[in-house]
């Protein structure tokens, strides 16, 4: 009788998860064999494979690919790197702890659209702050935001800033709940500061940290809010901003090639998961729980 009464009150979020997240999945799939469709009335007249013939055969999808992938590999590790260093120091007895923590997760919280915004113009050519600063300095005005070769470190940057606050106080949480008789048994035993955060807290917060990894990968193969704003709806100089997610945008509302960009969606989320599957296969052993 009790199960039934847990049962009943999960089925509004079951619902929602069904309704926004399981059913468009499943849509997605079938949509991406529509070949001659009426998009309004939902009846479809051929199905086949030409969507995603035309998707892997396409260099700009590729181009996508290489950007988005660039991003995640370089971007994630450095974002979890960088927070592990910051919530050992926050971790010990530092001054102002409790600000530089509000500090650090304020980026977090703030909307994405408004720090692109803000970035926008601090890289700004002709008004930039950061171009105000080198001609200060005695030197000449960077064309960020129209040079292609910058492009990929500002969105890295971004990506850094923004997430690194969420990062650090999930992992400093983690820190904090570890039993503090183990640190007391190494000191006991001699360990060196490096020794007792490897063999003790980095082990213990690998479920932490792969829960981290997982949500960034996630979140980095998602780009698309930053660069629509900071490139003015357009995918940077060259192309060199384009991401998957900024590819299946123009083909559904630009170009209105809907059943294209369900294909590549659904190559998107396949992308997703098997970067997930890898991640649990990987650190199945490794990792301590």
């Amino acid at each position: 009788m009790k199960n039934k009464k847990a049962y009943l009150y999960l089925i509004p979020s079951l619902l929602i998860i069904l309704v926004f997240q399981i059913y468009p999945v499943i849509k997605v799939f079938f949509m991406s064999f529509y070949i001659k469709f009426d998009y309004i009335r939902d009846i479809v007249y051929r199905r086949g494979l030409d969507n995603y013939n035309y998707v892997l055969t396409d260099k700009n999808f590729y181009l996508a690919l290489k950007n988005t992938f660039t991003y995640v590999l370089i971007s994630v590790p450095l974002t979890i790197c960088l927070a592990l260093f910051i919530a050992t120091l926050l971790n010990s007895n530092v001054r102002f702890k409790h600000f530089f923590k509000s500090v650090y997760f304020l980026p977090f919280v703030t909307s994405t659209i408004a720090i692109s915004v803000g970035w926008r113009w601090i890289f700004h050519s002709d008004q930039g702050l950061i171009n105000i600063v080198l001609n200060y300095m005695g030197i000449s005005s960077k064309e960020f935001l129209k040079d292609s070769s910058y492009t990929m470190p500002l969105l890295i940057l971004l990506n850094i800033w923004k997430s690194l606050g969420y990062n650090v106080l999930i992992i400093l949480a983690g820190m904090q709940c570890i039993d503090k008789r183990y640190y007391y048994a190494a000191r006991v035993d001699g360990a060196s500061r490096w020794k007792t955060f490897e063999q003790i807290t980095l082990p213990l917060l690998s479920p932490i940290i792969l829960f981290l990894s997982i949500t960034s990968i996630i979140r980095g193969f998602k780009l698309f809010d930053s660069i629509f704003v900071l490139y003015d709806k357009s995918p940077g100089p060259l192309n060199s901003a384009m991401t998957i997610v900024y590819y299946i945008f123009d083909k559904f509302y630009i170009n209105w090639q809907f059943a294209v960009a369900a294909a590549a969606s659904f190559i998107l989320f396949v992308i997703i998961l098997i970067f997930t599957l890898i991640q649990f296969k990987i650190t199945k052993n490794r990792f301590r729980y």
